[in-house]
């Protein structure tokens, strides 16, 4: 409610007294929203401390902030500079989205992420600096954001694991014993292999 008197006064002119709202409401809840920012119905800001939306930056309708959000700018140019949230949008807690990037509808940037690039409609991106990981409309998303690549870590193989998958099975074949279920190595109790031998316990001396 405090953002939206103050964004009406900022358009209508009246900047210092939009600047005094903006300040004491970022005193009294936490939240740090330039009167300059257009935000939509319906929005949510859960646990809001330390959200911070830039002067320039756009939030389409029912778009869900978490705590440490921040829609800042690269740029101190008066110019276009913040992102842009389509609708639906979720921002996990301390994420941040930097420049002008378009976030389309219905995206979902996970916890912590750094965000320097468009986010297609329906994508969830996750890291830093975020990748895509998943796409609810994979039909459009080329066209809409070419420039993406699915993280080729996401559902591939640990060759890690692979390899000592691999190891294990050698070490059973030498002593004799039967592969596990399978053919995979790790923890034998949760492969459904038989349970290691128990060590026998060192007597200590009196």
């Amino acid at each position: 409610m405090a953002h939206r008197v103050a964004h009406r006064l900022w358009t209508g002119g009246h900047q210092l007294s939009a600047r005094l709202i903006s300040h004491w409401s970022r005193v009294l809840t936490g939240i740090e929203i330039h009167p300059g920012a257009e935000v939509g119905a319906g929005v949510f800001i859960d646990h809001g401390m330390g959200v911070v939306v830039g002067e320039t930056s756009v939030i389409g309708d029912d778009c869900t902030l978490y705590h440490g959000v921040t829609l800042g700018g690269t740029s101190w140019r008066k110019v276009k500079r913040h992102p842009t949230l389509g609708n639906g949008v979720v921002v996990g807690a301390g994420a941040k989205l930097l420049g002008p990037i378009v976030v389309g509808d219905d995206a979902r940037v996970g916890a912590n992420s750094v965000v320097v690039r468009d986010v297609p409609a329906g994508a969830t991106v996750v890291g830093v600096p975020a990748r895509l990981v998943q796409e609810r409309t994979p039909a459009e998303a080329p066209a809409d954001a070419p420039h993406w690549r699915r993280d080729p870590t996401v559902g591939a193989d640990d060759p890690v694991f692979s390899r000592l998958a691999e190891l294990e099975a050698e070490v059973r074949a030498l002593k004799g014993l039967p592969p596990l279920p399978g053919g995979g190595g790790g923890d034998p109790q949760v492969r459904g292999g038989e349970p290691p031998p128990a060590r026998p316990r060192r007597k200590e001396p009196r």
